[in-house]
């Protein structure tokens, strides 16, 4: 057989051609080095813009376009210089680099290869002829120097050019020389042209964390590679980075989850009072409360353990912007029967609910009063549904397609996959909410490589793909095994999610966690089992798939924990007259606390 990659970038001039521009001989708005095109009115930039004949169809170059024409409109003479052809791609698990000149065109260039046919890398440095100055590059299969090694191009060697090569973490670090070796005006973020002067002198001026230099001087924000130096120069600049939680613990999350777990202690207090300082806060009660959540079936109301938990999780409902309630019923997989459609329809029409169809095909019930859970909840429950953990940093929906049963497309059932897995890992507490999506083939119609968990069918079996997320800086998922059977699969996956919640910091999605950790090293632990924890890991979440009770009927069976479902301590009966609702176009609408009845079209 053989495999065919197309790889590169098709310009889309048909507006241009329609209007008459020039075009080049490849396709492409030609422009001259102003990126002005053939009508002296109209610019052309980007990956659309043939500068000179020549389409680049990289970000750097088209940031470099734009910066040329926005300096012309303000009444300037910039010219498009040298294109920076630096990129870093993935293929199909494989890192590939290239930087500089990097097929050695320069005349009486010199070449040090490194080809190691046992970790299946390759690395080529381009040299002057006096073997002094870096001019470009290519790396396969590790890429890890791609960052250190980009901002040197055009500057003289720090030593010697195969300490540069050397393998990732043969020395402690990612070559065998660090981010000190880079002289001020070395280019550490290419995107937006941010060199390590100006990080420095952002660190200088109290930027004390990747965030805050990623906000200060923009490096990080477009395509992240070069975040993994951001860290780099803060460590070698002297910053301690603080581990700590908040004030009252001096502890990660991360070493308070082994805390927990290696002792007997059960409660916030106890563990505050020999581990910690204070009261405790509102960042570290949550974290405490997540942790026992994590390791134990315990319900969340349940003794001490009740004071910790957030608005949401105190009321196992969501607050809304009015005070009301939504309630969400578990529908896994999106797979519900007539029965329990009639069910929500009823109750919604009972307590005058607005309804809403969730993005994780889910029926959301708004607008019930604090007093209305128990009864809302009950019937429910008596209905044989439950809760759907809308409320917690948990796992929150399995989307899937219609998957085989149906789809003339499907590989695999689909369906049946997303219903397993959000029965197993329903009620799972964890860093931050998770969510899941189960594709029935490559079409995705579940959406699973937006997902912290996504799963795809293959002819063969599964591919698993993890962090990926929506939210501010959305994220595609990254492929971490292919071809997987079933029981593999939900292995794997179990190994992901205890892993996770075992190891990443307070509120962080999976997305920022796999990018911290490196999706190679998370490959070993998860799939090679390389700290050996894999055992423990499965048989922690077989004790949460034992141990799952639904968090709504717990509090229906007890007393105690009902008596807290009221609106008014001294006039339980009396219902909360700040919850009002306009009339909007039809739907009902919750009207904030202090605003007017009357919503004016």
């Amino acid at each position: 057989g053989v495999v065919v990659f197309a790889a590169g970038v098709r310009p889309r001039d048909e507006l241009a051609r329609e209007a008459g521009l020039a075009i080049a001989e490849r396709g492409g708005v030609l422009t001259d080095l102003s990126c002005v095109t053939s009508d002296p009115s109209i610019y052309a930039i980007g990956e659309v813009a043939a500068i000179e004949g020549r389409c680049y169809g990289l970000v750097g170059p088209g940031y470099t376009s734009a910066e040329v024409v926005a300096d012309r409109l303000l009444g300037g003479s910039a010219e498009f210089p040298e294109a920076d052809m630096s990129t870093k791609l993935k293929l199909l698990g494989v890192d590939v680099a290239s930087f500089g000149d990097a097929m050695g065109v320069t005349p009486d260039s010199l070449s040090v290869v490194v080809n190691d046919a046992v970790n299946q890398t390759y690395a080529k440095l381009v040299l002057s002829d006096d073997a002094n100055t870096l001019l470009g590059g290519i790396l396969v299969g590790d890429a890890s120097s791609y960052g250190l090694l980009r901002p040197m191009v055009g500057e003289r060697l720090p030593g010697d050019p195969l300490a540069l090569l050397a393998p990732a973490g043969s020395d402690g670090g990612t070559t065998g020389l660090g981010i000190g070796a880079l002289p001020a005006g070395a280019q550490i973020c290419s995107c937006n042209n941010v060199t390590k002067g100006d990080l420095t002198e952002a660190i200088g001026a109290g930027c004390c964390d990747v965030a805050e230099l990623k906000k200060c001087t923009l490096a990080g924000t477009s395509c992240g590679s070069c975040v993994p130096l951001l860290k780099q120069l803060l460590e070698a600049e002297g910053v301690e980075q603080s581990k700590a939680l908040c004030e009252h613990f001096t502890q990660s999350r991360a070493e308070l989850f082994e805390i927990v777990s290696a002792t007997s202690i059960r409660t916030f207090s106890a563990l505050i009072e020999r581990f910690g300082s204070g009261r405790g806060c509102d960042i570290c009660k949550p974290v405490v409360a997540s942790i026992l959540a994590s390791t134990s079936s315990e319900h969340i109301l349940d003794g001490e353990q009740a004071s910790l938990q957030d608005s949401n999780d105190h009321f196992l409902a969501n607050i809304q912007k009015n005070g009301s309630y939504s309630v969400v019923p578990r529908v896994p997989g999106g797979d519900i029967t007539p029965e329990q459609l009639i069910l929500i329809g009823e109750i919604a029409r009972d307590f005058g609910l607005y309804t809403k169809i969730t993005g994780g095909q889910r029926i959301d019930m708004f607008g019930a009063r604090v007093d209305q859970l128990p009864q809302i909840w009950r019937r429910l429950v008596d209905g044989g549904m439950e809760s759907g953990h809308a409320y917690g940093k948990s796992l929150r929906t399995v989307k899937s397609c219609v998957g085989s049963d149906w789809c003339r497309y499907g590989q695999q059932d689909s369906v049946q996959m997303a219903i397993d897995l959000e029965l197993r890992y329903r009620g799972l507490r964890a860093p931050h909410k998770i969510k899941m999506g189960v594709s029935g083939c490559a079409r995705e119609c579940a959406e699973a490589r937006g997902k912290d968990v996504g799963v795809i069918a293959t002819e063969t079996g599964w591919n698993l793909y993890v962090g990926g997320n929506g939210g501010a800086t959305p994220r595609h998922a990254q492929l971490l095994a292919g071809d997987l059977d079933d029981e593999t699969l939900v292995r794997y996956i179990d190994r992901f999610l205890m892993f996770y919640i075992r190891t990443a910091d307070r509120l962080q999605r999976t997305a920022p966690w796999v990018e911290q950790l490196g999706l190679e090293h998370l490959r070993e632990v998860v799939c090679d089992d390389s700290l050996g924890l894999a055992a423990e890991f499965e048989e922690a979440m077989a004790r949460h798939v034992d141990g799952y009770a639904c968090e709504w009927k717990g509090v229906l069976e007890d007393p105690d924990k009902l008596s807290r479902f009221v609106s008014f301590v001294n006039a339980p009966d009396v219902p909360d007259p700040t919850v009002t609702f306009a009339e909007n176009s039809g739907r009902k609408v919750p009207t904030p606390i202090g605003m007017p009845k009357v919503v004016q079209r």
